[in-house]
């Protein structure tokens, strides 16, 4: 891809994601107050973080890896269950992946 249509699908993107936000502020705003609406927000917020997480969790470009983050990430999940401080989650999950990769896995 040359640096000239790089450029171009950039400011493309970029004008397309401030379309999208401009008619975000355009909704009425009783539209926005109902619960479902509210309700379904709140979850496509929470899968499209999941989504975010899963895929840094086992992808390398386009390969699928099965490394020292996938046990780190299980760690950090069970440690949230136990509703552990995000700090402590961190640490958690930080220690395990370099533990892992101490003992030799990628």
């Amino acid at each position: 891809m040359s640096p000239t249509a790089t450029w171009i699908a950039v400011l493309v993107g970029a004008g397309v994601v401030f379309a999208i936000k401009l008619v975000g502020h355009l909704v009425p705003e009783h539209w926005l107050a109902e619960p479902r609406v509210a309700r379904t927000a709140a979850l496509v917020t929470v899968a499209l973080l999941s989504a975010l997480v899963a895929v840094q969790a086992v992808a390398h470009g386009r390969e699928l890896v099965l490394d020292a983050r996938l046990p780190a990430l299980a760690v950090a999940a069970v440690a949230l269950a136990l509703r552990a401080p995000f700090v402590v989650v961190v640490i958690l999950a930080a220690a395990t992946a370099a533990l892992l990769r101490a003992l030799g896995m990628p």
